[in-house]
């Protein structure tokens, strides 16, 4: 089996996260067949002695507006880059006083309210099952890190997407 490499694909900012890393550098990305990803570079480190890389969805610069952002790409060039694990990121709100700025919530469901702008498959026909979406050993893996590290966390979060920039109404929150 090959070694983990894990690639992080997170917000604004995440750039400024690198610290975490020890021996980063920054890795220029191949082009893909889906376009362009959201730069030309990355930052690749190690954390623990495992070979991280960290990409910023909307670029370094913030120069991808939400709605252009192309997640295949940005996918493709990871797995190109050797990534065994994709962690995905994203800072958003709620309307539930119980999930408090700060707080971590592990993903379970998600609705996808995006309007389909851009592909979101790598396939043109296939039918995927997504009765249970996220990998639960993962799952339980961030949860536990979570409560070991005492961060508030919050399991089984259904999370429900829009198509950005704007953010979601009262209801589309609820």
């Amino acid at each position: 089996m090959s070694a983990i490499k894990i690639g992080i694909i997170g917000g604004t900012g995440l750039d400024r996260d690198a610290e975490v890393l020890a021996d980063k550098r920054e890795v220029s990305l191949p082009a893909t067949p889906y376009g362009p990803s959201a730069d030309d570079t990355i930052i690749e480190g190690k954390v623990s002695g495992i070979t991280v890389f960290l990409m910023g969805r909307h670029g370094k610069n913030h120069q991808v507006n939400p709605s252009n952002v192309n997640y295949r790409a940005n996918i493709w060039v990871l797995k190109e880059l050797g990534c065994t694990h994709l962690l995905v990121t994203t800072a958003c709100g709620s309307l539930r006083e119980e999930l408090a700025p700060g707080d971590f919530g592990v993903l379970d469901q998600y609705i996808d309210r995006t309007s389909g702008k851009r592909a979101n498959s790598f396939y043109t026909v296939a039918h995927i099952g997504q009765a249970k979406p996220f990998h639960p050993r993962m799952q339980a893996i961030l949860e536990g890190v979570c409560k070991e590290l005492k961060f508030k966390v919050h399991p089984k979060i259904t999370c429900a997407t829009i198509e950005g920039p704007r953010f979601s109404t009262l209801a589309e929150s609820k």
